[in-house]
């Protein structure tokens, strides 16, 4: 079998029939469809039964509920595609996507992640498609500092060779668990390729956790990207990304008030000037010359 396709389901009722059906009316036909049913208190369950009469290729997984990661790791075990990928049950795929991407990877064996453009906030007033490129990078860290991988490193919209899955798992009860994981991909990664062809409709859920994540998501999220700059060896060093995980800094203070744990780069003011961000984001490192990373922190939290 050359893919798995596996949906975590819990309190989806309404959605979870367009996000099937997405995949069974693709034009790809060398998959399997794993639904797996997160102890849903909704008619969930049920509707993924029903599905499963409906097309050959659904397999329908139930266990207690233990939560977005447990539900894809119980998927990606039971799992026997060469290749795997995630889709949300509020979410779906464009016409055609799987096709394209897999004829992309038949084409260019040696991918071991292929990521694909997604329709950002569809259904919302923000959205907007979101494109990656034609790139191919054999350097994680130019993958994920150059393509900012940081910054998109989702789950969803990528096709994972399986293997990369023999050591990873998404880890459990823990939020923005997508960026936890996707740097210990990475270690397993030989060649991530992106695409500019295929569709991720990533729908607009303003209740949504990554929307409100809370003081104790924000500190999870702070956490893993100040790991990553250490892993990187560039925890002391101005890049665009540790100006990405200054702007989380400064956010999780003013949800927690717990003292910053993100170093204090070495920097110049020639430094800040050469840097492609925003004049709100130079005006940050400006004044975290000035006054140091705990007076910065409490100063934005003041001002908002």
């Amino acid at each position: 079998m050359k893919l798995s396709i596996v949906i975590p389901v819990y309190k989806v009722e309404k959605t979870l029939r367009r996000c099937v059906e997405s995949i069974t009316r693709q034009t790809f036909d060398d998959y399997e469809l794993i639904l797996v049913d997160d102890g849903s208190p909704d008619h969930s369950a049920e509707l993924c039964e029903t599905l499963a009469t409906e097309d050959a290729h659904i397999r329908v997984l139930h266990q207690r509920n233990g939560g977005l990661s447990a539900a894809r790791n119980t998927g990606i075990e039971a799992s026997q595609g060469e290749y795997i990928t995630f889709v949300d049950s509020d979410d779906y795929l464009g016409d055609n996507t799987i096709a394209i991407l897999m004829s992309r990877l038949s084409a260019h064996p040696d991918i071991d992640i292929l990521e694909y453009p997604i329709y950002w906030h569809y259904g919302s007033k923000e959205e907007h498609i979101v494109k990656f490129g034609v790139r191919e990078y054999t350097d994680m860290n130019e993958y994920w500092l150059e393509g900012k991988g940081y910054s998109h490193a989702y789950a969803w919209n990528k096709i994972y060779r399986r293997r990369l899955f023999n050591e990873v798992r998404f880890p459990e009860r823990r939020l923005f668990e997508d960026v936890y994981t996707m740097p210990r991909l990475l270690a397993h990664t030989h060649r991530i390729g992106t695409t500019e062809e295929g569709i991720y409709y990533y729908t607009s859920n303003p209740d949504g956790i990554s929307v409100n994540p809370g003081g104790e998501g924000l500190s999870q999220l702070l956490e893993t990207h100040v790991q990553q700059l250490s892993r990187m060896g560039i925890a002391h060093e101005l890049t665009e990304y540790y100006a990405h995980v200054l702007n989380i800094q400064i956010d999780t203070y003013a949800a927690t008030r717990v003292p910053p744990i993100l170093p204090t780069a070495a920097f110049s003011l020639s430094d800040i000037r050469a840097l492609p961000v925003n004049s709100k984001m130079k005006l940050k490192l400006h004044l975290l010359k000035l006054i140091g990373m705990k007076n910065l922190c409490k100063l934005f939290r003041i001002t908002h």
